[in-house]
């Protein structure tokens, strides 16, 4: 119960013993007290006069002293103008530091919703490595997955492979233009990366002579038509791809309930199509082309399928997402992808819905802004991206000279130092893109992520390792953690209200899909929890049961820290 909701419950007590007339709580308004007035909480009185039949202040400060009578955890109040302030106790915060500690790993879950959701996220093409705008996708859709899953739904996490198209035949003739046979062991380069050279220098080709793309197109009306030689090459090609993206997301720590392949779904597209001709939904241009027009919805007309009878991308979604209503009776679906496509999913959305799906209006498009360099955008076609492979390697690097500098691994073993290494390095580069809101463009500086203070992974990580290290200490001494019956600061308060947020933290960060909530909450915790670390004595306080309540509430505050963190998928250490 958070302290609004309790203020709430006691007030509804308070009104039916003052006044004899029942409230429900969930009309009664609570909010934190401004700066300027003295109290924790503050109770909106106006609702309530037509109750009381009295002026605000009145009712008000009857109210107040009826709590401060019969509840003990609300110590004082004042009532200004309608605005009833009320003091929470020191019992009041001892018993909401002891709910969370009993609780243990149900704090950190909010109760089953019973609701089944599929995320969608990642969804490459064939055609290239994952580059840093393929890392943004892939965190938020991890993490997204994660918030919807402790906030007490089932989550399916899930993937669609762009692996046909116009796309992957460019890097398809390419090859059997210009590379001479060569494969990834030939090269000694990841399957991927050899695929990416090969889109990259196809545009190279279209450069000197534009008739190339006639060829591609007449691959892929081969490869639609089942061409023995176009399809093993074909699969060939994704083969060395897949085993480079399954190195990239295991290094990222991603994985997927569930993957899909567009040469699957695009014929399952294809049928959809053929129904809304039938049903007159859709019309074929005299070239064979088939549209759906959307002007009536002030939109424009959208193409289908292209008149040599190929599909498009809109195509295999449409055929997609009725197969994954269809398999899993999905309460919603969330498409994690960038910001350029939000015309395609307002198109895709009302498209399903002509066609008559009524759960057309449970897809959701999480539109996220694209990640930009201080040279600006990042273009694959021109080679110009930022290697997701090389970027992690880079923040491994980073946090390897970081620390190294600081010198603050300098007494731990060499082997732990290269595993901390590489969960400095992921969490920075995961903590920085993940702290802005999605639905921001973001600026990315490998080296501001890894700093040790101020708003950055690491920092939250050291803050942990160091909690963890006091602990260890306590335990060597023989200390026993354990609430007593002590009066808490001021400052230990503040820690026990921000470790008391946590679930409402977890609802607003699930509801609105954004990690970022979760990630400047952690911040904000370790913040507070490292300048009460400045000022207070812990293990040299002489009073046992101080220094034991001491103990219990640095514990929580690891503890919500850790959770907090894994939302992110980010690690934090036992020492740094």
């Amino acid at each position: 119960m958070t302290p609004e909701q309790f203020i709430a419950a006691k007030a509804v007590l308070a009104v039916g013993e003052l006044y004899k007339a029942e409230v429900d709580p969930a009309t009664l308004q609570v909010q934190v007290t401004r700066k300027e007035f003295e109290g924790d909480y503050t109770l909106v009185v106006f609702p309530l006069l037509r109750i009381s039949h009295a002026a605000p202040d009145a009712t008000g400060s009857a109210i107040g002293g009826w709590l401060v009578d019969n509840c003990p955890e609300i110590s004082a109040f004042n009532s200004v103008k309608g605005f009833l302030n009320l003091s929470l106790s020191n019992l009041y915060w001892h018993e909401a530091l002891e709910s969370l500690v009993s609780a243990g790993k149900d704090y950190f879950r909010l109760p089953s919703t019973g609701k089944k959701i599929m995320v969608e996220f990642s969804s490459p093409n064939t055609n290239k490595p994952l580059h840093l705008g393929h890392i943004r996708n892939n965190l938020l859709g991890d993490s997204v997955s994660r918030l919807l899953a402790a906030a007490g739904n089932e989550v399916i996490k899930s993937t669609l492979v762009n692996d046909r198209g116009v796309h992957i035949c460019k890097s398809m003739y390419a090859w059997q233009q210009r590379f001479d046979g060569a494969t990834p062991e030939s090269t000694g380069k990841k399957g991927d990366h050899l695929v990416g050279d090969c889109y990259v220098e196809f545009a190279k080709m279209e450069k000197e002579d534009p008739s190339v793309i006639d060829k591609v197109h007449e691959m892929l009306v081969k490869w639609e038509q089942g061409d023995p030689e176009v399809r093993a090459l074909w699969e060939k090609m994704n083969g060395w791809v897949f085993d480079g993206f399954n190195q990239t997301y295991k290094a990222l720590g991603i994985s997927f309930d569930r993957t899909y392949y567009e040469h699957d779904t695009y014929l399952l597209g294809k049928e959809l199509v053929q129904k809304g001709l039938d049903s007159g939904v859709f019309v074929k241009d005299p070239d064979g082309s088939v549209w759906c027009d959307l002007t009536a919805d002030g939109l424009d007309r959208k193409l289908l399928l292209r008149s040599d009878g190929t599909s498009v991308y809109m195509t295999q979604d449409l055929g997609t997402a009725e197969r994954r209503f269809a398999e899993y009776n999905l309460d919603s679906h969330v498409y994690v992808v960038g910001d350029e496509q939000n015309y395609h999913f307002q198109v895709l959305k009302l498209v399903l819905a002509k066609l008559g799906f009524d759960w057309a209006e449970r897809i959701y498009h999480l539109s996220y802004g694209m990640v930009e360099l201080p040279e600006g955008k990042m273009k694959s076609r021109e080679g110009t991206v930022v290697d997701a492979d090389d970027l992690i390697e880079d923040m491994y690097l980073e946090a390897k000279a970081t620390s190294e500098e600081s010198g603050k691994l300098a007494d731990i073993p060499e082997e732990e130092k290269e595993k901390l290494y590489h969960m400095i390095g992921l969490g920075a580069l995961k903590y920085f893109i993940l702290k802005v809101d999605p639905r921001k463009k973001m600026l990315f500086n490998p080296k501001e992520s890894i700093d040790f203070n101020g708003n950055t992974g690491p920092f939250i990580q050291y803050t942990h390792a160091r909690i963890r290290s006091i602990l260890r200490k306590a335990s060597e001494a023989g200390y026993n953690p354990a609430l007593g019956d002590v009066e808490l600061s001021p400052k230990e308060i503040r820690i026990v209200q921000q470790l008391n947020i946590y679930r409402q933290k977890l609802a607003e960060a699930a509801a609105a899909f954004s990690p970022a909530v979760m990630a400047n909450y952690a911040y904000d915790l370790a913040k507070e929890f490292n300048q009460y670390y400045h000022d207070t004595q812990i293990l040299r306080e002489s009073d046992e049961k101080l220094r034991d309540t001491r103990l219990v509430l640095i514990d929580a505050v690891s503890q919500v820290l850790a959770n907090s963190m894994a939302l992110l998928g980010i690690e934090l250490p036992e020492r740094m």
